[in-house]
């Protein structure tokens, strides 16, 4: 009789490789996708863990090389390489133009549909001597608000689009804004531009931006619209910064196209690129994303970006201290 051992031994060897596939393969069509831009439907919003994803994927990795199935090994090594590469630069510093103008401090926050405490945003445009505030959700209540917590002695200069619910937008001044307007995405959400004038440097166009958020299948094509119209970057004209809530990580596919017509992610440059911007501030237990952005024209240098807290909202303001090129 032939000895059953052998037999006995193949079947928890060949079970220990299908448990190596089962968790190499997930993560490697994860990095497919990713690499792709080729997000669709629920993984638009899934995309946006990617972080997550990319540090998960060591784990398989472990258990491949642990159990000696090489090729499962592989793959995943593959797979932890791509997902590792995508997202490790966010959290390393970049060089930084040398431009020799003055500083400029600004800040964009989501206030929930006018939820968020107006006393604390004040109190950080005062602590961090802001010179422009980028506001989304931002209602008659909260600018009313904002006025009586003293804003109008900081920020007095002003483009302002309050409306009810989650649609209205602002921007706040430091420094005197010309041609200023607002624009209303096909996604409903209005953003706020202007052109700001500081002292010593050109003017600078800053548009606080909101395209819609990819909440449900029926959203997802106003959203990927709502990017797509974000105005480009201007390397050679003048000089341009977008600040918000772009419901859209450096995961995301519209996003990195908009990165490509020449603006800098501020938080990226200067290694903060991973501190998430929404999440589980309200409550909801969601892993923190980095949905909110300062993207700047790249003949501005990024002297360092920060998250504050901002009771009452969903999103986390971010603060980013920049230098502008010198008045030619």
């Amino acid at each position: 009789m032939a000895d059953p051992a052998p037999r006995t031994r193949r079947a928890p060897a060949r079970w220990l490789t299908g448990l190596c596939w089962l968790l190499v393969v997930p993560g490697l069509a994860w990095a497919a996708v990713r690499v792709a831009g080729l997000e669709r439907g629920p993984a638009v919003q899934l995309i946006a863990f990617t972080p997550y994803v990319a540090a998960w994927a060591l784990l398989p990795l472990g258990l491949a090389l642990a159990l000696r199935r090489w090729w499962a090994a592989g793959v995943a090594a593959l797979t932890a390489v791509t997902l590792v590469g995508l997202v490790a630069p966010r959290a390393l510093p970049d060089p930084q133009p040398a431009p020799g103008g003055p500083p400029l401090r600004v800040l964009t926050a989501n206030l929930l549909a006018g939820a968020a405490d107006p006393g604390a945003l004040v109190a950080l445009v005062r602590s961090h001597r802001v010179d422009v505030l980028a506001v989304q959700e931002f209602t008659p209540n909260a600018e009313a608000a904002l006025d009586r917590m003293g804003l109008a002695a900081l920020l007095p200069y002003r483009q302002l689009n309050p409306e009810p619910g989650t649609t209205g937008s602002a921007l706040y001044s430091r420094f005197p804004l010309s041609d200023g307007g607002v624009r209303r995405n096909g996604g409903g959400f209005t953003q706020a531009y202007a052109t700001v004038w500081p002292e010593g440097a050109p003017p600078v166009l800053v548009e606080s931006v909101h395209p819609l958020a990819p909440s449900a299948l029926s959203t997802l094509p106003d959203w990927r619209a709502d990017l797509a119209a974000q105005p480009p970057a201007s390397p050679d004209g003048p000089l341009r910064i977008l600040a918000g809530d772009f419901n859209a990580t450096l995961d995301h596919a519209p996003l990195r196209d908009l990165l490509d017509t020449g603006y800098v992610d501020a938080a990226a440059a200067v290694g903060a690129g991973l501190t998430g911007t929404w999440g589980p501030y309200d409550g909801d237990l969601i892993p923190p994303v980095t949905i909110d952005h300062v993207l700047v024209d790249p003949r501005i240098a990024v002297t360092r970006v920060a998250v504050r807290p901002l009771p009452g909202s969903d999103h986390r303001p971010v603060l980013a201290e920049l230098t502008l090129p010198r008045k030619g």
